[in-house]
C-alpha cells in the first residue's frame, strides 16, 4: 500500500492511461481525485470500478485550461479529502486535430498548447502549496516531444516537448521543498487517442519497428507513473521516463 493515507489528483483520469493511473493508485491505497472536462461517464465508472474494489475515490469536472476552473476543482478536491494533496498526476492533454501549419490559425495554436502546457502550468500553481513539505507531480508528455511528432502534429509535439523541459525546471525550483517533479514520455499506447488521430496501418507499421514489436497498454504507463510517484523514487527528479518499447532507440 505505497499511498496508504494520501490524496492523489489525476487530471483527465477517467479513461485509458487517466482511468489505469487512477485504479493503479487506488489499488495501493491512494484516495483517488479523477479530474475530467466532458466524458462525466467513464469518469463515474473508474470511480465505481475503484470503490468495488474497496478504494476511495470521487470524480470533479473541470477544464484544467481555465484557471477559475482550476481553482473550483483544487477547493472541491479539499473539501473531499482535506488539506493535503501528496500527487499530482497531469495527464489532461490531447491533439485536437492533425494540420500542416497552412491549415493553422492562432485560435489552434492557443487551443493545442493551453490543452497541453497551460493547463500542467495551473494546475500545478494550484496544488503545490498543498503539498506541503514533500510530494510528488508525474507530468505525461510524449515520445512526440522527443522526435517531433507525426505528420500533423507538430504544435502537439512541441506542447510534449515545452513539458518536458518544464519538467526539468520545476525540479531544480521544487527540489529543496522536497517536491519530486518527473515524466514520463508514452510512445504508441493503445487508447481512443490512436484509434482517432492514427490510421490502423500507421499504428501496425510503428508496432512493428518497435523492439518489442507491439503497442503498449495503458497499464503499464501507469505502473511508470505509480513508481515515479511512490517512495521509492524518492532520489529521482527531473527525469523524462520514456515508456515505449524502445522505439526511438533501435
Amino acid at each position: 500500500m505505497k499511498f496508504k493515507d494520501k490524496v492523489a489528483l489525476v487530471t483527465g483520469g477517467g479513461r485509458d492511461i487517466g482511468r489505469a493511473v487512477s485504479l493503479r493508485l487506488a489499488a495501493e491505497g491512494a484516495k483517488v481525485a479523477i479530474n475530467y472536462c466532458n466524458d462525466r461517464a467513464s469518469a463515474e465508472a473508474t470511480a465505481r470500478e475503484i470503490e468495488a474494489a474497496g478504494g476511495t475515490a470521487a470524480v470533479f469536472q473541470a477544464d484544467v485550461s481555465k484557471a477559475d476552473q482550476v481553482a473550483t476543482l483544487v477547493a472541491g478536491v479539499q473539501a473531499k479529502f482535506g488539506d493535503r494533496i501528496h500527487v499530482l498526476v497531469n495527464l489532461a492533454g490531447g491533439m485536437v486535430a492533425r494540420r500542416k501549419l497552412e491549415e493553422m490559425d492562432e485560435a489552434f495554436y492557443d487551443q493545442v498548447m493551453d490543452l497541453n502546457l497551460k493547463s500542467v502550468f495551473l494546475v500545478t500553481r494550484a496544488v503545490k502549496p498543498l503539498m506541503g513539505g514533500g510530494g510528488a507531480i508525474v507530468n505525461v508528455s510524449s515520445l512526440a516531444g522527443r522526435d517531433g511528432g507525426g505528420p500533423g502534429a507538430s504544435l502537439y509535439a512541441t506542447s510534449k516537448g515545452a513539458l518536458m523541459t518544464l519538467t526539468r525546471a520545476w525540479a531544480k525550483e521544487f527540489g529543496p521543498e522536497g517536491i519530486r517533479v518527473n515524466a514520463v514520455c508514452p510512445g504508441l499506447i493503445g487508447t481512443s487517442f490512436h484509434d482517432i488521430f492514427s490510421k490502423p496501418e500507421g499504428r501496425a507499421a510503428v508496432a512493428a519497428n518497435t523492439p518489442l514489436r507491439r503497442e503498449g497498454h495503458p497499464d503499464e504507463v501507469a505502473d511508470a507513473i505509480a513508481y515515479l510517484a511512490s517512495d521509492e523514487a524518492r532520489f529521482l527528479t527531473g527525469v523524462n521516463l520514456d515508456v515505449n518499447g524502445g522505439l526511438g532507440f533501435s
